[in-house]
């Protein structure tokens, strides 16, 4: 027997209870730091599969790490779930026409139902492999808590729960099945808070200092900088506290978010402290108090070539998800749900990645069904972040995308909340789990892809992890 056909084998026994698991932590739909239900449910599944759970890591309740070892328990192999969901993406399952379960309650608009037990799934078949082949090792599964929220994989990274390991593998659900090339930007977000002095806005407006002027204040000068800053940054804002509702009221108090991202670390925390400037100016202004703290911080995701090439080799063997005409016509209505201007958008992307010869057939069977080729780098950065990046300064590290929904799929959406519980995601999460696995009991084999890895993963990030957030700054856990 290959080691794919063990490897499916082993997936497809579970088949069951992954899909059931998985349906289960997309019906819970819990926001970041509040995952208990899913949390529970994939420990407990762990700890009957014989790994050795530890719950609450980081200090974060619902954050855990998983290992089940052989023999000398090398090497140590690590392979990451999540789980949590976002605000306000209530959708039913597979349904491509907009319709939430609870409107305005949370939805798994990223797919993260999926990863955890398409991850989950993956573990469970390395850990089969160990004791059938006897072989020496340690399979890991993070259980990483908030990854759309303050995150958690850097604060596990901060407390050396990746030390020891040697090597790394995660996914995420996606429209393209591919080893991640290209780069994700670190970010940096705070609590900007404004105290002022309360006062009749009519009668005696002298005697107040508005906190909600500072925060405006503050808004005008942070768009004044945005002229000054590199293409590739962002910042973006949220109101949380406008000072009340009453307009003649002087308002004593105000709260804005801040998130700022570039593409490295220290560009990222050169802009944070303008921003900070900023903030300080609009207080000196309107003669208020201003404060700040830090709530999250994500490093830049860099991707790991060794990996890349050899992960590539994997998925190639083990193929494309096996869509159906179902699934076809299932992805084009989700595909077609999609207003026109998105949808004249998402054609000229299928186009521009695909070839335009092939934007016809591909619009009336809209799903990925190949494999994309690993070229290395250097690689583009694109303007999403995620706390992967962190592990990826802690050890080398691999995200795949596998794909569990429409081509040109837009994430953090009520149509990728349907599509990852519906045959499109199940398919997809399976297919994940088998290429994880797989890349995971290869690279286990493979001595020399794994000191090339480590000698890639030092040249570019110097082989020692700096956590990007203060090291007072602990998880936002209830404050978020």
């Amino acid at each position: 027997m290959t080691d794919l056909e063990f490897i499916e084998q082993s997936v497809a026994r579970r088949e069951a209870m992954i899909l059931d698991a998985n349906d289960k932590i997309w019906g819970y739909a819990e926001l970041p730091y509040e995952e208990y239900k899913s949390s529970a449910l994939l420990c407990d599944i762990l700890e009957k599969e014989g790994f050795t759970v530890e719950k609450g890591v980081a200090h974060i309740p619902t954050a855990f790490t998983a290992r089940y070892s052989r023999g000398t328990g090398r090497p140590v192999m690590g392979i990451l779930g999540e789980f949590d969901a976002l605000a306000a993406l209530s959708q039913q399952a597979a349904t491509p026409s907009k319709s939430p379960v609870v409107s305005g309650a949370p939805g798994h608009g990223c797919g993260h139902s999926c990863l955890g037990t398409g991850a989950l799934a993956a573990a469970l078949a390395v850990k089969d492999y160990l004791d059938a082949y006897e072989k020496d090792g340690t399979i890991l599964y993070y259980g990483c808590a908030a990854e759309e929220g303050a995150g958690a994989k850097q604060f596990m990274a901060r407390d050396g729960l990746f030390d020891g390991v040697d090597f790394v593998y995660t996914w995420h659900p996606a429209s393209r099945n591919e080893a991640q090339q290209h780069c994700s930007v670190a970010i940096m977000g705070a609590n900007f808070e404004f105290f002022g002095r309360s006062a009749h806005a009519g009668g005696s407006p002298h005697l107040g200092r508005s906190a909600l002027d500072a925060a405006e204040l503050m808004s005008v000068g942070v768009n004044y900088l945005r002229e000054h800053m590199i293409d590739q940054a962002r910042i973006h804002y949220a109101y949380v506290d406008a000072g009340g509702t009453s307009p003649n009221v002087v308002q004593d108090h105000s709260l804005v978010k801040y998130e700022v991202r570039a593409p490295k670390v220290h560009q990222m925390k050169e802009l944070f402290e303008r921003v900070v400037k900023v903030a300080r100016g609009a207080a000196m202004m309107t003669e208020t108090e201003m404060k700040y703290e830090i709530t999250m911080a994500f490093s830049d995701y860099v991707s790991n070539d060794v990996l890349g090439r050899f992960a590539t080799q994997c998925m190639t063997e083990v193929g494309a998800p096996r869509w159906d005409d179902d699934d076809y016509a299932l992805a084009k209505a989700f595909l077609e749900s999609y207003d026109p201007v998105t949808l004249d958008a998402i054609k000229a992307e299928i186009a521009s990645e695909y070839g335009s010869e092939r934007l016809d057939a591909l619009l009336a069977r809209p799903l990925d069904a190949e494999i994309h080729p690993y070229k290395d780098g250097p690689h583009p950065y694109e303007s999403g972040s995620t706390d992967v990046g962190d592990v990826g300064y802690a050890v080398p590290t691999l995200n795949l995308n596998v794909a569990t929904c429409c081509l040109g799929n837009v994430g953090h959406t009520w149509q990728m909340t349907a599509q990852s519980c519906s045959s499109l995601g199940h398919k997809g999460l399976l297919t994940a789990a088998k290429m994880l696995a797989l890349c995971t009991v290869r690279t286990m084999q493979s001595p020399e892809t794994i000191a090339a890895a480590w000698e890639e993963f030092k040249a570019k990030t110097g082989g020692v992890y700096h956590c990007p957030l203060p090291d007072d700054v602990m998880p936002p856990v209830g404050r978020y």
